[in-house]
């Protein structure tokens, strides 16, 4: 799983928890928003999974909720699982955690996330991020073929950003879109995403949540 924010998420509302993280033996998180680390103690209870996040992420959860079972990285370091490696590259967002009584707590720096398979085509996870011109040496590293891109503006670049940031720095085959949709603020819809990407929004597989696709 990455970034399981499902409780509170009114786009997972009718759908079963229990089913999704069936049988998760890892979770990735980006950055430390709430939003992104939502239920990942209750289904790394659960599970048994590691968890896969930034230092500052993996020590607040372990200190604050007893989590025990994860793998701390960070910016440009790769950590090694079974199957696939994670890499952690450069996102342009914040990374703070706010408790219930208003303080804001810094869990390090927001990050995408490169996923290299024994078995199977590379994927970036870009993130909560802005287009920034070093995606082009992410592209040159690790030549993600798969992308999972924020395209819902306010807090991530909007659609046409986000196509720039797809058809300018990288070659990938198989674009889904994410971070739009969940909260009326954010775009409502792909639509201007898909339209900017032009003549290639064949790329683009939407996914209604609960749905999914084989890559």
């Amino acid at each position: 799983l990455i970034d399981p924010f499902l409780t509170g998420n009114p786009s997972f509302e009718g759908l079963d928890k229990g089913e999704v993280s069936n049988g998760v033996t890892h979770i990735v998180l980006t950055h430390g928003h709430g939003d992104h680390i939502g239920d990942t103690v209750d289904i790394a209870r659960q599970t048994g999974a590691m968890v896969i996040a930034n230092y500052e992420i993996c020590m607040w959860l372990g200190h604050h909720n007893g989590l025990e079972k994860f793998d701390p990285v960070n910016t440009g370091g790769t950590v090694s699982h079974p199957g696939f490696t994670a890499t952690y590259v450069n996102a342009l967002h914040s990374s703070a955690h706010i408790t219930e009584d208003g303080v804001s707590h810094c869990l390090g720096n927001p990050n995408g996330v490169v996923l290299h398979f024994d078995d199977a085509p590379t994927l970036l996870h870009m993130g909560d991020t802005d287009i920034f011109s070093d995606m082009a040496l992410v592209n040159e590293l690790h030549q993600p073929a798969i992308g999972i891109v924020p395209i819902g503006d306010r807090f991530t670049m909007g659609g046409a950003v986000a196509a720039l940031a797809c058809r300018r720095y990288f070659n990938f085959s198989t674009i889904v879109p994410c971070h739009f949709g969940t909260f009326p603020i954010l775009d409502a819809t792909a639509e201007k995403f898909v339209a900017a990407m032009e003549g290639d929004a064949g790329l683009v597989k939407q996914l209604e949540p609960g749905g999914s696709l084989v890559l």
